[in-house]
Protein backbone atom coordinates (compact mmCIF):
# COMPACT_ATOMS: atom_id res chain seq x y z
CA UNK A 1 0.00 0.00 0.00
CA UNK A 2 1.20 3.35 -0.89
CA UNK A 3 1.95 6.38 1.33
CA UNK A 4 0.06 9.79 1.27
CA UNK A 5 3.99 10.88 0.25
CA UNK A 6 4.34 8.30 -2.10
CA UNK A 7 0.78 8.81 -3.98
CA UNK A 8 2.13 12.34 -4.36
CA UNK A 9 4.69 12.21 -6.07
CA UNK A 10 2.79 9.04 -8.58
CA UNK A 11 0.26 12.19 -9.14
CA UNK A 12 3.10 14.49 -10.01
CA UNK A 13 4.51 11.53 -12.32
CA UNK A 14 1.16 10.75 -13.56
CA UNK A 15 0.81 14.61 -14.74
CA UNK A 16 4.52 14.76 -16.52
CA UNK A 17 4.53 11.16 -17.97
CA UNK A 18 1.34 9.94 -19.14
CA UNK A 19 0.46 10.58 -22.73
CA UNK A 20 -2.75 12.77 -22.20
CA UNK A 21 -3.43 12.96 -25.94
CA UNK A 22 -3.56 9.08 -26.12
CA UNK A 23 -6.05 9.12 -23.04
CA UNK A 24 -8.17 11.95 -24.27
CA UNK A 25 -8.52 9.59 -27.61
CA UNK A 26 -10.94 7.34 -25.57
CA UNK A 27 -14.36 8.49 -26.45
CA UNK A 28 -15.77 5.85 -23.50
CA UNK A 29 -17.90 4.71 -26.55
CA UNK A 30 -18.14 0.57 -25.00
CA UNK A 31 -17.10 -0.76 -27.38
CA UNK A 32 -14.18 -2.32 -25.48
CA UNK A 33 -16.20 -3.74 -22.61
CA UNK A 34 -17.40 -7.24 -24.47
CA UNK A 35 -13.75 -8.05 -24.74
CA UNK A 36 -12.69 -7.52 -21.64
CA UNK A 37 -12.33 -10.57 -19.66
CA UNK A 38 -12.03 -8.77 -16.06
CA UNK A 39 -14.95 -6.17 -17.10
CA UNK A 40 -17.24 -9.49 -17.61
CA UNK A 41 -15.51 -11.63 -15.10
CA UNK A 42 -16.09 -8.81 -12.10
CA UNK A 43 -19.92 -8.81 -12.74
CA UNK A 44 -19.78 -5.56 -15.43
CA UNK A 45 -17.38 -3.13 -13.08
CA UNK A 46 -16.48 -0.40 -14.86
CA UNK A 47 -13.35 0.04 -12.86
CA UNK A 48 -12.13 -3.27 -14.05
CA UNK A 49 -12.91 -1.86 -18.05
CA UNK A 50 -10.78 -0.41 -20.36
CA UNK A 51 -12.65 2.76 -20.23
CA UNK A 52 -13.30 2.44 -16.63
CA UNK A 53 -9.36 2.15 -16.23
CA UNK A 54 -8.32 5.32 -18.76
CA UNK A 55 -11.01 7.35 -16.84
CA UNK A 56 -8.68 6.53 -13.61
CA UNK A 57 -5.72 7.06 -15.10
CA UNK A 58 -7.21 10.55 -16.44
CA UNK A 59 -8.45 11.50 -13.39
CA UNK A 60 -5.29 10.87 -11.16
CA UNK A 61 -3.73 13.39 -14.02
CA UNK A 62 -6.45 15.79 -13.36
CA UNK A 63 -5.95 15.86 -9.62
CA UNK A 64 -9.47 14.31 -9.08
CA UNK A 65 -8.61 10.84 -7.14
CA UNK A 66 -5.60 10.24 -5.56
CA UNK A 67 -3.41 7.34 -6.80
CA UNK A 68 -4.52 4.92 -3.78
CA UNK A 69 -4.58 1.51 -3.36
CA UNK A 70 -8.12 1.02 -4.75
CA UNK A 71 -7.02 2.70 -7.85
CA UNK A 72 -3.72 0.57 -8.39
CA UNK A 73 -5.76 -2.93 -7.46
CA UNK A 74 -7.63 -1.65 -10.70
CA UNK A 75 -4.49 -1.61 -12.71
CA UNK A 76 -3.16 -5.24 -10.95
CA UNK A 77 -6.15 -6.97 -12.17
CA UNK A 78 -6.08 -6.04 -15.92
CA UNK A 79 -4.26 -9.01 -18.19
CA UNK A 80 -2.86 -6.79 -20.28
CA UNK A 81 -4.13 -8.95 -23.43
CA UNK A 82 -5.00 -5.94 -25.16
CA UNK A 83 -8.05 -7.17 -26.81
CA UNK A 84 -9.71 -3.51 -26.54
CA UNK A 85 -7.42 -2.45 -29.19
CA UNK A 86 -8.68 -4.28 -32.11
CA UNK A 87 -12.03 -3.23 -31.86
CA UNK A 88 -11.21 0.52 -30.28
CA UNK A 89 -12.51 3.03 -32.92
CA UNK A 90 -10.49 5.80 -32.12
CA UNK A 91 -7.09 3.37 -32.17
CA UNK A 92 -6.30 3.95 -28.07
CA UNK A 93 -3.10 2.59 -27.23
CA UNK A 94 -4.07 1.00 -24.01
CA UNK A 95 -1.34 -1.35 -23.69
CA UNK A 96 0.91 1.45 -23.90
CA UNK A 97 -1.09 3.29 -21.41
CA UNK A 98 -1.06 0.83 -18.67
CA UNK A 99 2.59 -0.29 -19.15
CA UNK A 100 3.74 3.48 -18.59
CA UNK A 101 1.13 3.92 -15.23
CA UNK A 102 2.35 0.43 -14.02
CA UNK A 103 6.10 1.85 -13.98
CA UNK A 104 4.99 5.13 -12.63
CA UNK A 105 3.36 3.65 -9.48
CA UNK A 106 6.42 0.59 -9.15
CA UNK A 107 9.38 3.23 -9.73
CA UNK A 108 7.75 5.23 -7.38
CA UNK A 109 6.48 3.50 -4.38
CA UNK A 110 8.24 1.57 -1.53
CA UNK A 111 7.83 -2.31 -1.62
CA UNK A 112 8.40 -4.64 1.25
CA UNK A 113 11.59 -5.98 1.71
CA UNK A 114 10.44 -9.30 0.07
CA UNK A 115 9.05 -7.81 -2.39
CA UNK A 116 12.03 -5.52 -3.66
CA UNK A 117 14.06 -9.20 -2.63
CA UNK A 118 11.77 -11.26 -5.70
CA UNK A 119 11.47 -8.24 -7.53
CA UNK A 120 15.61 -8.04 -8.27
CA UNK A 121 16.12 -11.70 -8.30
CA UNK A 122 13.84 -12.49 -10.98
CA UNK A 123 13.96 -9.22 -13.15
CA UNK A 124 17.75 -7.72 -12.35
CA UNK A 125 19.33 -11.14 -11.31
CA UNK A 126 17.91 -14.13 -13.89
CA UNK A 127 16.29 -13.49 -16.47
CA UNK A 128 18.66 -10.36 -18.12
CA UNK A 129 20.89 -13.10 -17.80
CA UNK A 130 21.05 -16.62 -20.48
CA UNK A 131 23.44 -18.58 -17.97
CA UNK A 132 21.29 -17.94 -15.15
CA UNK A 133 18.24 -18.94 -17.09
CA UNK A 134 20.09 -22.02 -17.89
CA UNK A 135 21.13 -22.45 -14.47
CA UNK A 136 17.95 -22.27 -12.98
CA UNK A 137 15.78 -23.90 -15.52
CA UNK A 138 18.57 -26.81 -15.14
CA UNK A 139 18.24 -26.91 -11.13
CA UNK A 140 13.94 -27.80 -11.66
CA UNK A 141 15.49 -30.60 -14.41
CA UNK A 142 17.66 -31.89 -11.74
CA UNK A 143 14.63 -32.26 -9.10
CA UNK A 144 12.37 -33.49 -12.35
CA UNK A 145 15.43 -36.50 -13.07
CA UNK A 146 17.15 -37.20 -9.41
CA UNK A 147 13.59 -39.20 -8.43
CA UNK A 148 12.63 -36.00 -5.67
CA UNK A 149 9.80 -35.31 -7.99
CA UNK A 150 8.53 -38.47 -7.66
CA UNK A 151 8.92 -38.96 -3.92
CA UNK A 152 7.88 -35.45 -3.58
CA UNK A 153 4.26 -36.52 -5.40
CA UNK A 154 4.41 -40.06 -3.59
CA UNK A 155 4.43 -38.20 0.24
CA UNK A 156 1.71 -35.59 -1.09
CA UNK A 157 4.44 -32.63 0.09
CA UNK A 158 3.08 -30.17 -3.07
CA UNK A 159 -0.52 -30.87 -1.47
CA UNK A 160 0.45 -29.46 1.93
CA UNK A 161 0.84 -25.78 -0.37
CA UNK A 162 -1.52 -23.06 1.70
CA UNK A 163 -4.83 -22.88 -0.66
CA UNK A 164 -3.37 -19.63 -2.09
CA UNK A 165 -0.86 -21.57 -3.54
CA UNK A 166 -2.40 -24.44 -4.62
CA UNK A 167 -2.40 -23.62 -8.73
CA UNK A 168 1.42 -23.73 -8.47
CA UNK A 169 1.08 -27.21 -6.96
CA UNK A 170 -0.98 -28.39 -10.07
CA UNK A 171 1.26 -26.88 -12.36
CA UNK A 172 4.07 -28.60 -11.00
CA UNK A 173 2.58 -31.54 -12.96
CA UNK A 174 2.42 -30.46 -15.93
CA UNK A 175 5.30 -28.79 -16.38
CA UNK A 176 7.37 -29.95 -19.64
CA UNK A 177 10.43 -32.74 -19.04
CA UNK A 178 13.54 -30.12 -18.98
CA UNK A 179 16.61 -30.34 -21.29
CA UNK A 180 19.87 -31.09 -19.90
CA UNK A 181 22.53 -28.38 -19.19
CA UNK A 182 24.28 -29.88 -22.24
CA UNK A 183 21.46 -29.53 -24.13
CA UNK A 184 20.70 -26.26 -23.50
CA UNK A 185 24.06 -24.88 -24.42
CA UNK A 186 24.80 -26.99 -27.30
CA UNK A 187 22.48 -24.39 -29.18
CA UNK A 188 23.15 -23.59 -33.07
CA UNK A 189 24.65 -20.42 -34.43
CA UNK A 190 23.52 -21.18 -38.12
CA UNK A 191 20.99 -23.48 -40.28
CA UNK A 192 21.06 -24.27 -44.03
CA UNK A 193 17.42 -23.92 -45.81
CA UNK A 194 16.58 -27.71 -46.47
CA UNK A 195 14.43 -27.01 -49.45
CA UNK A 196 14.93 -24.52 -51.83
CA UNK A 197 16.01 -21.38 -50.48
CA UNK A 198 13.23 -18.42 -50.15
CA UNK A 199 14.57 -16.38 -47.30
CA UNK A 200 17.50 -15.80 -45.16
CA UNK A 201 15.49 -15.80 -41.01
CA UNK A 202 17.13 -14.80 -38.26
CA UNK A 203 15.60 -16.57 -35.11
CA UNK A 204 14.11 -14.68 -31.76
CA UNK A 205 14.92 -18.02 -29.39
CA UNK A 206 13.97 -16.56 -26.34
CA UNK A 207 14.83 -17.27 -22.72
CA UNK A 208 12.51 -19.41 -21.65
CA UNK A 209 11.65 -21.00 -24.75
CA UNK A 210 15.40 -21.55 -25.37
CA UNK A 211 15.39 -23.60 -22.06
CA UNK A 212 12.28 -24.82 -20.48
CA UNK A 213 10.74 -25.36 -24.04
CA UNK A 214 14.00 -26.22 -26.23
CA UNK A 215 11.98 -28.67 -28.29
CA UNK A 216 9.73 -26.43 -29.48
CA UNK A 217 12.62 -24.23 -30.64
CA UNK A 218 14.19 -27.00 -32.44
CA UNK A 219 10.92 -27.82 -33.98
CA UNK A 220 10.57 -24.12 -35.14
CA UNK A 221 13.85 -24.28 -36.96
CA UNK A 222 13.31 -27.35 -38.48
CA UNK A 223 9.76 -25.93 -40.12
CA UNK A 224 11.88 -22.96 -41.24
CA UNK A 225 14.57 -24.70 -42.63
CA UNK A 226 11.97 -27.15 -44.43
CA UNK A 227 10.36 -24.03 -45.46
CA UNK A 228 13.50 -22.85 -47.75
CA UNK A 229 14.88 -20.81 -44.97
CA UNK A 230 18.49 -20.10 -43.90
CA UNK A 231 18.69 -19.89 -40.29
CA UNK A 232 20.83 -16.85 -38.30
CA UNK A 233 20.15 -17.62 -34.20
CA UNK A 234 22.83 -14.76 -33.01
CA UNK A 235 24.41 -16.20 -29.57
CA UNK A 236 24.17 -12.08 -27.91
CA UNK A 237 20.77 -12.07 -27.93
CA UNK A 238 18.93 -11.64 -24.34
CA UNK A 239 15.18 -12.02 -23.10
CA UNK A 240 12.94 -9.74 -24.82
CA UNK A 241 12.12 -7.96 -21.60
CA UNK A 242 8.22 -7.94 -22.27
CA UNK A 243 8.27 -9.67 -18.56
CA UNK A 244 9.71 -6.13 -16.97
CA UNK A 245 7.59 -4.32 -19.24
CA UNK A 246 4.13 -5.60 -17.99
CA UNK A 247 5.27 -5.87 -14.38
CA UNK A 248 6.92 -2.14 -14.12
CA UNK A 249 10.73 -2.64 -14.83
CA UNK A 250 10.63 -0.06 -18.17
CA UNK A 251 14.37 0.60 -17.59
CA UNK A 252 15.41 -2.78 -17.75
CA UNK A 253 13.12 -3.40 -20.49
CA UNK A 254 14.51 -0.50 -22.38
CA UNK A 255 17.93 -1.92 -21.74
CA UNK A 256 17.01 -5.47 -22.55
CA UNK A 257 15.70 -4.42 -26.11
CA UNK A 258 19.15 -2.26 -26.89
CA UNK A 259 20.77 -5.78 -26.78
CA UNK A 260 19.18 -7.17 -28.77
CA UNK A 261 18.28 -4.80 -31.51
CA UNK A 262 22.90 -4.70 -31.92
CA UNK A 263 22.44 -8.51 -31.88
CA UNK A 264 19.80 -8.52 -34.88
CA UNK A 265 20.63 -5.62 -36.59
CA UNK A 266 23.82 -6.15 -39.08
CA UNK A 267 22.51 -9.71 -39.61
CA UNK A 268 21.35 -8.69 -43.04
CA UNK A 269 18.16 -11.37 -42.96
CA UNK A 270 14.22 -10.43 -44.28
CA UNK A 271 12.62 -10.97 -40.95
CA UNK A 272 13.14 -11.99 -37.47
CA UNK A 273 10.74 -14.98 -36.33
CA UNK A 274 9.35 -15.75 -33.20
CA UNK A 275 7.24 -18.65 -31.77
CA UNK A 276 6.10 -17.26 -28.66
CA UNK A 277 3.42 -14.45 -28.84
CA UNK A 278 4.27 -12.61 -25.61
CA UNK A 279 8.01 -12.29 -26.77
CA UNK A 280 6.51 -11.30 -30.25
CA UNK A 281 4.09 -8.42 -29.44
CA UNK A 282 7.13 -6.89 -27.31
CA UNK A 283 9.19 -7.07 -30.19
CA UNK A 284 7.17 -5.41 -32.19
CA UNK A 285 6.41 -2.64 -29.86
CA UNK A 286 10.46 -1.98 -29.43
CA UNK A 287 9.90 1.65 -31.88
CA UNK A 288 7.27 2.53 -29.06
CA UNK A 289 9.33 1.53 -25.85
CA UNK A 290 12.62 3.38 -27.37
CA UNK A 291 10.54 6.23 -28.93
CA UNK A 292 11.49 9.23 -27.12
CA UNK A 293 15.42 7.95 -27.59
CA UNK A 294 17.07 9.80 -30.46
CA UNK A 295 19.97 7.33 -30.73
CA UNK A 296 18.04 4.14 -30.97
CA UNK A 297 14.44 5.58 -32.22
CA UNK A 298 15.07 4.64 -35.69
CA UNK A 299 17.09 1.32 -34.98
CA UNK A 300 14.14 0.40 -32.81
CA UNK A 301 11.46 1.08 -35.89
CA UNK A 302 13.71 -0.93 -37.99
CA UNK A 303 14.01 -3.60 -35.81
CA UNK A 304 10.18 -3.91 -35.09
CA UNK A 305 9.72 -3.99 -38.95
CA UNK A 306 11.26 -7.23 -39.38
CA UNK A 307 9.04 -9.24 -36.47
CA UNK A 308 7.38 -11.73 -37.92
CA UNK A 309 5.54 -15.21 -36.18
CA UNK A 310 6.51 -18.22 -37.03
CA UNK A 311 2.88 -19.06 -38.93
CA UNK A 312 2.92 -16.28 -40.72
CA UNK A 313 6.53 -16.56 -42.50
CA UNK A 314 5.24 -20.70 -43.22
CA UNK A 315 1.73 -19.45 -45.08
CA UNK A 316 3.26 -16.46 -46.79
CA UNK A 317 5.89 -19.27 -48.81
CA UNK A 318 3.17 -22.17 -49.21
CA UNK A 319 4.40 -24.26 -46.38
CA UNK A 320 1.10 -25.97 -46.33
CA UNK A 321 0.35 -26.56 -49.73
CA UNK A 322 4.21 -27.54 -50.58
CA UNK A 323 4.87 -29.81 -47.62
CA UNK A 324 2.78 -33.37 -46.73
CA UNK A 325 1.51 -33.04 -43.33
CA UNK A 326 -0.61 -35.51 -41.60
CA UNK A 327 -1.87 -37.12 -38.67
CA UNK A 328 -3.92 -39.95 -37.05
CA UNK A 329 -8.00 -38.45 -37.29
CA UNK A 330 -8.82 -36.51 -34.57
CA UNK A 331 -10.37 -33.33 -33.86
CA UNK A 332 -8.53 -30.45 -32.80
CA UNK A 333 -8.85 -26.90 -31.53
CA UNK A 334 -7.24 -23.95 -31.09
CA UNK A 335 -6.74 -21.52 -28.70
CA UNK A 336 -5.39 -17.73 -29.67
CA UNK A 337 -2.27 -16.13 -27.83
CA UNK A 338 -3.97 -12.62 -26.97
CA UNK A 339 -0.74 -10.74 -27.88
CA UNK A 340 -0.25 -12.81 -31.08
CA UNK A 341 -3.73 -11.97 -32.51
CA UNK A 342 -4.25 -8.53 -30.57
CA UNK A 343 -0.52 -6.71 -30.78
CA UNK A 344 0.77 -8.62 -33.64
CA UNK A 345 -2.83 -8.92 -35.95
CA UNK A 346 -2.19 -12.75 -36.65
CA UNK A 347 -5.15 -14.69 -36.32
CA UNK A 348 -6.10 -16.32 -39.69
CA UNK A 349 -2.16 -18.37 -40.73
CA UNK A 350 -2.21 -20.60 -37.53
CA UNK A 351 -5.82 -21.50 -38.28
CA UNK A 352 -4.41 -21.90 -42.18
CA UNK A 353 -1.75 -24.58 -41.15
CA UNK A 354 -4.02 -26.29 -38.99
CA UNK A 355 -6.78 -26.86 -41.53
CA UNK A 356 -4.21 -28.00 -44.28
CA UNK A 357 -3.20 -31.31 -41.76
CA UNK A 358 -4.89 -34.38 -43.38
CA UNK A 359 -6.68 -36.49 -41.52
CA UNK A 360 -7.73 -34.36 -38.70
CA UNK A 361 -10.81 -32.40 -38.29
CA UNK A 362 -10.53 -28.13 -37.17
CA UNK A 363 -13.08 -27.03 -35.21
CA UNK A 364 -13.57 -23.40 -33.98
CA UNK A 365 -13.66 -22.65 -30.05
CA UNK A 366 -16.46 -20.29 -29.42
CA UNK A 367 -14.18 -17.06 -28.07
CA UNK A 368 -11.04 -18.77 -28.94
CA UNK A 369 -9.76 -15.68 -29.23
CA UNK A 370 -10.96 -14.87 -25.49
CA UNK A 371 -7.63 -14.58 -22.81
CA UNK A 372 -7.21 -17.93 -21.15
CA UNK A 373 -6.18 -16.23 -17.76
CA UNK A 374 -2.39 -16.66 -18.18
CA UNK A 375 -0.55 -13.32 -19.04
CA UNK A 376 2.85 -13.67 -18.26
CA UNK A 377 2.73 -14.50 -14.50
CA UNK A 378 -0.83 -13.55 -13.87
CA UNK A 379 -2.05 -17.13 -13.18
CA UNK A 380 0.62 -17.24 -10.20
CA UNK A 381 0.11 -13.92 -8.87
CA UNK A 382 -3.98 -13.35 -9.34
CA UNK A 383 -4.89 -16.79 -9.20
CA UNK A 384 -8.73 -16.75 -8.31
CA UNK A 385 -9.30 -14.92 -11.36
CA UNK A 386 -6.84 -16.92 -13.41
CA UNK A 387 -8.88 -19.89 -12.66
CA UNK A 388 -12.27 -18.54 -13.46
CA UNK A 389 -11.03 -17.68 -16.42
CA UNK A 390 -9.56 -20.99 -17.28
CA UNK A 391 -12.70 -22.73 -15.97
CA UNK A 392 -15.05 -20.74 -18.92
CA UNK A 393 -11.54 -21.21 -21.25
CA UNK A 394 -12.12 -25.34 -20.71
CA UNK A 395 -15.82 -25.04 -20.87
CA UNK A 396 -15.70 -24.05 -24.26
CA UNK A 397 -12.75 -26.50 -25.47
CA UNK A 398 -14.93 -29.51 -24.30
CA UNK A 399 -17.50 -28.22 -26.28
CA UNK A 400 -15.27 -28.55 -29.47
CA UNK A 401 -14.76 -32.61 -28.23
CA UNK A 402 -10.92 -31.80 -29.56
CA UNK A 403 -8.64 -34.80 -28.59
CA UNK A 404 -5.93 -31.82 -28.87
CA UNK A 405 -5.87 -27.74 -28.07
CA UNK A 406 -3.18 -26.27 -30.00
CA UNK A 407 -1.85 -22.75 -28.81
CA UNK A 408 1.02 -20.97 -30.08
CA UNK A 409 2.58 -19.31 -26.96
CA UNK A 410 4.59 -20.85 -24.06
CA UNK A 411 1.92 -19.11 -20.96
CA UNK A 412 -1.18 -20.49 -23.17
CA UNK A 413 -0.02 -23.94 -23.64
CA UNK A 414 1.14 -24.22 -19.75
CA UNK A 415 -2.61 -22.62 -19.34
CA UNK A 416 -4.14 -24.92 -21.10
CA UNK A 417 -1.94 -28.10 -19.50
CA UNK A 418 -3.22 -26.72 -16.20
CA UNK A 419 -6.95 -26.57 -17.54
CA UNK A 420 -6.59 -30.21 -18.67
CA UNK A 421 -5.22 -31.36 -15.64
CA UNK A 422 -7.93 -29.35 -13.37
CA UNK A 423 -10.98 -31.15 -15.46
CA UNK A 424 -9.00 -34.70 -15.14
CA UNK A 425 -9.37 -34.91 -18.48
CA UNK A 426 -4.94 -35.67 -19.10
CA UNK A 427 -6.37 -39.27 -20.73
CA UNK A 428 -8.00 -37.89 -23.67
CA UNK A 429 -6.87 -34.24 -24.60
CA UNK A 430 -3.76 -32.35 -24.70
CA UNK A 431 -2.24 -29.18 -25.18
CA UNK A 432 0.37 -28.49 -28.05
CA UNK A 433 2.08 -25.56 -29.29
CA UNK A 434 1.55 -25.40 -33.13
CA UNK A 435 5.22 -25.87 -33.76
CA UNK A 436 5.26 -28.76 -32.04
CA UNK A 437 1.71 -30.30 -34.35
CA UNK A 438 3.02 -28.96 -37.46
CA UNK A 439 6.84 -31.33 -37.66
CA UNK A 440 4.52 -34.20 -35.54
CA UNK A 441 2.44 -33.96 -38.67
CA UNK A 442 5.39 -33.41 -40.91
CA UNK A 443 7.15 -36.52 -39.23
CA UNK A 444 4.23 -38.72 -39.31
CA UNK A 445 3.67 -41.63 -41.53
CA UNK A 446 0.06 -42.58 -41.96
CA UNK A 447 1.23 -46.31 -42.36
CA UNK A 448 3.93 -47.12 -39.41
CA UNK A 449 3.19 -44.14 -37.45
CA UNK A 450 5.89 -41.27 -36.52
CA UNK A 451 8.82 -41.34 -39.42
CA UNK A 452 12.61 -41.18 -38.42
CA UNK A 453 13.04 -37.99 -40.38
Amino acid sequence: MTTMKEQEIIQEQFKARMDEDELLNCMRCGFCLPTCPTYIESGFKESQSPRGRIALMKAVVDGLIEPDAEFERSLELCLGCRACEPVCPSGVNYGHLLEDARDIINQNKKHSLPARAVRKTVFQELFPHPNRMRGAVGLLGFYQRSGIQTLARKIGFLGLLPESLATLATMEKILPKVPTMKEMKNRPAYLPAIAEKVHRVAFFSGCLMDTMFLKTNDATMKLLQLAGCEVVIPESQVCCGALHGHSGEKQTAKELAKKNIIAFEELDVNFIITNAGGCGAFLVDYDHLLQDDPEWKDRAKAFAAKIKDISEVLVAVDFHKKVKMELPPQVITYQDSCHLRNVMKTASAPRVLLQAIAGVKYKEMVDADRCCGSAGIYNIVESEMSMVMLDYKMKQAKETHAATIVTANPGCLLQMQLGIEREGLSAKMRGVHIVDLLIEAVNWDAGTGPSSQ
